[in-house]
């Protein structure tokens, strides 16, 4: 087994994907971060109509495989809105595996801040309505800096759950990581070589993330 031949063959290939892996988990990351926090603010609000849409949807995305909702994104919503008199609708590997993971991250995100502004003491939004400020201002200027250092270490973590369940994408052949290892193996039959660079370069990866939340954790005074 020639690591050195494997490596030299497959990488500069890996990279090309690691890219399109970085590219898909921002993106979402982005896009979800923004709908996360309007779920939570919807399931905290006492519009009954937008509490019980932030609650299905979390609930939908919580009590299903990432997998399936994958899959849903790909086959069923393209087929879907193709019998809806758009035949020619299409959706690409990428575009499908931003919106899965953008859906996915959301909901627990939204979870994520919902934990973080409960955890704000009550005293500190009587304290500003108190003081005149409406509730919209009080919430913006006071509660969600707060809760955003609060839960500031459970949205890194979420951060790379989300990197990794990028690699699932390669099931619908977005040419990440992953898929470009396979496609080698299916070629070379180095599967152990190939799959152990692919590890190494995830842990590179995610150690380099850790490292810098932890980094802003200490100054943010996150850490207990």
């Amino acid at each position: 087994m020639d690591f050195g031949k494997v490596f030299t063959e497959v990488f500069p290939s890996l990279l090309q994907g690691l890219t399109v892996t970085i590219q898909v988990t921002v993106l979402s990351l982005l896009i979800a971060f923004v709908l996360g926090l309007a779920s939570c603010l919807m399931g905290m609000s006492s519009i009954k109509p937008l509490k019980a849409i932030s609650k299905f949807y979390i609930w939908v995305i919580r009590g299903t495989p990432f997998i399936v909702q994958l899959f849903f994104i790909y086959f069923g919503m393209v087929q879907l809105i193709q019998k809806l008199g758009i035949s020619n609708f299409t959706l690409s590997s990428f575009s499908a595996a931003v919106i899965t993971l953008t859906l996915n991250a959301g909901a627990y995100m939204s979870e994520i801040f919902r934990g973080g502004i409960t955890a704000v003491d009550k005293g500190q939004m009587e304290a500003a309505r108190s003081l005149g400020l409406p509730k919209s201002s009080a919430m913006r200027k006071i509660i969600l800096p707060q809760a955003l250092r609060i839960c500031f270490p459970s949205l890194c973590n979420q951060c790379i759950i989300t990197l990794k369940d990028s690699s699932l994408a390669q099931v619908i052949g977005l040419a990440e990581i992953v898929y470009r290892g396979k496609i080698y193996v299916a070629r070379s039959m180095q599967s152990f070589a190939t799959y152990a660079l692919i590890g190494i370069v995830y842990l590179v990866i995610i150690s380099l993330l850790q490292w810098a939340a932890a980094a802003i954790e200490r100054r943010l005074n996150c850490e207990p």
